[in-house]
């Protein structure tokens, strides 16, 4: 999976240097299944996602949802294993973070984030 660094433009913060970008059918299907942990820097941008679910995970994730120009729409911090997120079609991508780094980060709703390559 080819990694990325998500920059918040908001904040001149970056938010991960080993960002997975999971854009094809497979790579979205697996997602972080079968990992044991998250570390902070690393994560996963699921496009397209509409939203999401931490079925099958061992363990909590921050979620952030994204529209198509990257702003930051939702948050849904240390969500826990088995739940699912709701569901927007204003939602274009889906940013899977370490339980605890939208905290860490001050990520807030209407923050324009970046893909780096």
């Amino acid at each position: 999976m080819k990694e990325v660094t998500i920059f918040n433009k908001s904040s001149a913060l970056t938010v991960g240097t080993k960002i997975g970008m999971a854009d094809n059918f497979l790579s979205r299907l697996v997602g972080l299944l079968g990992r044991h942990r998250l570390d902070s820097g690393c994560g996963i941008l699921i496009c397209p996602s509409s939203g999401v679910h931490t079925i099958g995970m061992l363990f909590p994730i921050d979620v952030v949802a994204l529209d198509k120009n990257l702003r930051v729409l939702k948050l849904w911090p240390r969500l826990r294993p088995f739940r699912i997120t709701s569901i927007s079609f204003k939602v274009h991508c889906v940013l899977e973070l370490a339980a605890g780094e939208i905290e860490r980060l001050g990520i807030a709703v209407g923050d324009e984030l970046e893909v780096l390559a």
